[in-house]
């Protein structure tokens, strides 16, 4: 295990840590687990998901001017 330093917003880093005190949560666990998600992350489902969104964006949507006014709500 080696130590290292991140400049993290100290706000951030404020409400992340009341967190993890909490609930009882190693800070330092869960920044080791961010980062080995982000980088076993498999590059093949990502880019099926983000065909898939592209797909969902380019679909046929109805126009809706004033919602409320429509579904009166």
């Amino acid at each position: 295990m080696a130590i290292k330093t991140f400049n993290v917003d100290q706000e951030v880093y404020k409400i992340f840590s009341t967190h993890c005190k909490n609930n009882g949560i190693n800070m330092s666990k869960q920044v080791e687990l961010f980062m080995r998600t982000f980088i076993e992350e498999d590059p093949k489902a990502r880019d099926e998901y983000l065909k898939k969104l592209d797909k969902i964006r380019k679909g046929k949507f109805m126009k809706v001017d004033n919602f409320s006014t429509r579904y009166g709500v």
